[in-house]
């Protein structure tokens, strides 16, 4: 395994809103090179940490980014990793956003024009969206990894049963039972449907101990992603993304990502006035890629794909 980038300063913050506390690791450029922070939210189950290294211990597409210049913040969602614990029935996609937009805030500060390069992944693409209304005069651009999208176009999930402590939903194949008030664990069985797939380039030696790191998802969290009842977060100013540069950049054999799906999303933002791009890879000359592109065993080069359009 080659070091981890001796030439980027490896450090964390602790920054507290609205009664929570977020962890964020931070890599620095060593010296500093003038180039915007770029502020990468992880996905569902996942921490800051899925962009520090891959399933397999290669450096991360947070080192790639530093080697490039870029100062990287990587916030755990509020509840999540190592940011500080929140009781479920007050953790909501608002108050996440609300927690994450004041690491956006800090990022910002440090920035040579006030903005950063805002990354999201999965689960928080619909997070992205809201923090851009929310934030727009900090963001400078959003690059979308596989991305949920915003309440406004998704369909409302299918309940099979509802009971007050739980509901059924099916969604692309697989039946979940999610708790009210317990974090979603999916096991091994969710890791091979929906985070690997049918993936050619996720490394099959790794599975287990990646398998083991993935960790639940809240439930009132969850919920919205599946949009019960409507739930998930909406976008009520569409204006905000007017003129904002958006990619979306999505693999071949992503389970929940299918490229009519991530399409819909692109057509949705320049609808609304964004300058968006879709990379759906195979038509850029890269297949086999599923959901989790920054632990796959061409990661590299997709993360030098993503640096090459931040410019």
């Amino acid at each position: 395994m080659p070091p981890l980038n001796p030439g980027a300063n490896h450090g964390a913050r602790f920054i507290h809103h609205d009664g929570m506390t977020v962890y964020a690791d931070r890599l620095l450029p060593d010296p500093a090179r003038g180039k915007l922070p770029v502020v990468m939210i992880h996905g569902g189950g996942h921490s800051g940490a899925c962009y520090l290294l891959t399933a397999d211990n290669r450096p991360g597409w947070a080192y790639r980014f530093a080697d490039a210049g870029y100062p990287v913040w990587l916030p755990d969602w509020p509840g999540c990793g190592r940011s500080g614990d929140v009781p479920f029935a007050d953790l909501t996609g608002e108050r996440v956003c609300a927690a994450l937009g004041a690491v956006i805030a800090e990022a910002a500060a440090a920035s040579p024009n006030g903005r950063v390069v805002l990354m999201t992944h999965s689960m928080s693409g619909a997070l992205g969206w809201k923090l851009v209304e929310q934030n727009r005069s900090l963001i400078e651009r959003v690059v979308a990894v596989a991305p949920g999208p915003p309440g406004n176009i998704q369909p409302e999930a299918n309940v099979i049963e509802e009971t007050d402590d739980e509901v059924v939903v099916e969604s692309f194949g697989m039946t979940r039972r999610l708790s009210r008030d317990r974090v979603y664990a999916g096991g091994i069985e969710f890791v091979r449907h929906k985070l690997i797939g049918k993936s050619t380039r996720f490394p099959e030696d790794a599975l287990e101990m990646y398998a083991g790191q993935v960790a639940g998802v809240p439930p009132r969290l969850l919920m919205e992603r599946q949009n019960i009842g409507g739930s998930q977060l909406k976008i009520e100013n569409l204006s905000a993304f007017d003129g904002l540069k958006v990619l979306v950049f999505t693999g071949e054999l992503d389970t929940d990502h299918p490229k009519d799906i991530d399409s819909a999303v692109v057509d949705w933002l320049i609808d609304a006035g964004a300058q968006a791009e879709f990379w759906w890879l195979p038509d850029r000359g890269t297949t086999g890629n599923g959901h989790m592109l920054m632990m796959e065993d061409n990661s590299d080069d997709l993360a030098d794909m993503i640096i090459g359009w931040v410019g």
